[in-house]
């Protein structure tokens, strides 16, 4: 199945945002708004769960819009927590906690759609229900959550200190 010029763009800046939440990840630990990547994965991952309402195979309002739609708003959440509650530290655990479970949300559709079309031709799965599908999820939701214990420890670190 190909790409529509929407979905061509959609997939372009859906990647875009990923590579700019990995590089705040391994850069400082955690999605930091204040940062260019971290403004870049706001951004595009706003743009990119937005053109995802004008996406669908089947016809209609479908699952993969409701998750869209749940992104939007936890990262609008988390903006407004960033630039609203700066001297908030609680906030800043409800805000790194948002970043990462919205980045998390993303990669569902993202494995999902990958894994049913590449390599063009002969995918690795043959629908969103095939277990190396489910195997990756479950691997990315193990890591999401190592990834937040490791978030939250070092924020409690920064809170005490500051």
């Amino acid at each position: 199945m190909g790409l529509s010029y929407l979905g061509i763009f959609h997939t372009a800046i859906g990647i875009i945002a990923i590579v700019a939440a990995v590089t705040d990840f391994i850069k400082k630990g955690k999605i930091d708004l204040s940062s260019p990547s971290g403004k870049i994965y706001f951004y595009l991952t706003l743009i990119t769960s937005l053109t995802a309402l004008g996406l669908s195979k089947h016809g209609g309002f479908n699952p993969g819009h409701i998750f869209a739609l749940f992104i939007v708003v936890l990262i609008l959440i988390a903006y407004f927590l960033h630039s609203k509650k700066q001297g908030n530290n609680r906030a800043r655990f409800f805000e790194t906690f948002l970043l990462s479970f919205s980045f998390f949300l993303s990669l569902v559709p993202t494995v999902n759609e990958t894994f049913t079309r590449v390599p063009v031709g002969h995918p690795l799965a043959k629908a969103p229900t095939d277990a190396i599908i489910g195997q990756t999820l479950l691997a990315l939701f193990v890591l999401f959550i190592i990834g937040f214990f490791f978030q939250f420890r070092k924020q409690r670190r920064i809170n005490k200190s500051a």
